[in-house]
């Protein structure tokens, strides 16, 4: 048996679906699909039922899933202790963060800290559900919330306000003003939940559950929108606009595992990181 293959099986469990565990493995549907049957042939027996959005676990596939848990966690720890080892300032450091925020913020960054560590190479996932540092499917994650996972070590950089922002030409009273917000399943959020319960009778005429379409509509004109500094700041087409409220600020925190903090590239990517994003 492939221990990649059934790593595969693994996150095809606790994903639910082929498209999904793609997602979380960074690797394409067709792969996923076919390291199951792989592991079903090796194995000699069936463990997914393949229906049309989802897949079920046969009894079988659930029983292997339970035994697998506490293998896919020694694993990892292994892969840690590994990636933590090296003590040169060379290699390949995963940072993980919001798509805003990887490309308003920390992408037109990255040239500094090229010029300073020519032999780090960064490879930079903007996603918004939380990588798994544990399962190494990153080294350093960045997030607007602090996860309260064992062996995590958290560190907030700071507060990140948000405003409210429109096209300059936006001439509207604040009691009429038309909002673009998220979609109804990102209802939690913070920043929405409290602009939800703010809109009274005003329309929302935008729904949408990337934030930088949301900045885009907004830059054109279509209304208003609720977005964080480094987003409304950086596109020239947007102005800040006067309220009477004051949205609540989210925290930026940095998450790294304690398997792999003191690594050199690590921490220097840690470093780089507090010095341009904290303040």
């Amino acid at each position: 048996m492939n221990w990649d293959d059934y790593r595969t099986f693994l996150a095809v469990a606790q994903a639910g679906s082929f498209s999904a565990a793609a997602r979380t493995l960074h690797v394409d549907h067709t792969t996923v699909a076919r390291r199951i049957s792989t592991l079903e042939q090796d194995l000699g027996v069936k463990l997914v039922e393949r229906l049309a959005r989802e897949v079920k676990l046969t009894p079988v596939g659930k029983r292997l899933a339970a035994l697998g848990t506490p293998v896919e966690e020694a694993m990892a720890s292994v892969e840690r202790a590994a990636h933590g080892a090296g003590n040169s300032l060379a290699g390949v450091v995963h940072i993980s963060a919001p798509p805003s925020l990887a490309t308003m913020a920390l992408a037109p960054r990255l040239l500094a800290l090229r010029q300073r560590y020519p032999d780090i190479d960064i490879r930079l996932t903007g996603e918004k559900d939380f990588a798994n540092l544990n399962k190494g499917e990153a080294d350093i994650a960045l997030r607007l919330s602090r996860p309260n996972t064992p062996g995590l070590i958290a560190r907030k950089l700071r507060d990140i306000p948000f405003f409210f922002f429109a096209n300059h030409t936006y001439q509207v009273l604040e009691d009429h003003w038309e909002f673009i917000t998220y979609h109804e399943e990102y209802n939690s959020m913070p920043q929405q939940t409290w602009l939800l319960a703010q809109l009274g009778a005003r329309r929302v005429v935008l729904r949408s559950s990337d934030a930088q379409a949301q900045a885009q509509a907004a830059a054109s004109g279509l209304g208003v929108a609720l977005l964080p500094d480094y987003l409304g700041d950086g596109d020239p087409r947007l102005k800040k606009l006067t309220s009477a409220l004051t949205p609540p600020p989210r925290e930026l925190w940095m998450l790294v595992h304690d398997d792999i903090r003191r690594a050199p590239r690590v921490r220097a990517v840690m470093d780089f990181l507090i010095s341009t994003l904290a303040r």
